[in-house]
């Protein structure tokens, strides 16, 4: 029973990630999981990741259901385009 427990945090864990593109040198499009509610932690944790220097917002869009509005996953997504300092 407490396999079950671990696994199912882990994957957990693992949806709660979000990802990041390269667009430039300095600039990357981070893509946040569906978060009830739509929190951006997990694009403030990864663009802290990737600039560790710093970075700067230039543009963001939240989107109900799914980052292309086709399917129905739930929650809020977040996509950010950050520029390195």
């Amino acid at each position: 029973m407490r396999v079950f427990a671990m696994i199912a945090l882990l994957a957990l864990a693992a949806c709660t990630e979000a990802t990041a593109t390269a667009i430039d040198n300095r600039t990357f499009r981070v893509e946040g999981p569906g978060i009830p509610g739509g929190s951006d932690a997990p694009n403030r944790r990864t663009a802290a990741r990737l600039c560790p220097g710093g970075y700067r917002v230039l543009d963001s869009v939240d989107r109900r259901n799914t980052p292309d509005n086709f399917s129905d996953e739930w929650g809020t997504f977040t996509i950010w385009t950050i520029r390195c300092i």
